[in-house]
C-alpha cells in the first residue's frame, strides 16, 4: 500500500504535518531526537570500555 507514495504524497504528508503541529513543535521535538540519540552513542561508547575490562 505505502509503496506507491512517491515524492508528491511525501511533499503532502510534510505539509499536513507542518500544518497539524507548527514548526516549533516540531524544531523542539527534533532537538530531543538529537539529544536522546547523543546520549545513546555515549552509553555505547562506555559500555564498550566496561566489557573489555569484565570485573568479574
Amino acid at each position: 500500500m505505502l509503496n506507491n507514495i512517491g515524492l508528491p504524497g511525501l511533499v503532502l504528508v510534510l505539509l499536513m504535518v507542518i500544518i497539524l503541529f507548527g514548526r516549533g513543535k516540531i524544531s523542539s521535538a527534533m532537538g530531543e531526537v538529537g539529544q536522546g540519540l547523543t546520549a545513546i552513542r555515549r552509553g555505547v561508547k562506555t559500555g564498550q570500555g566496561d566489557d573489555e575490562n569484565p570485573s568479574a
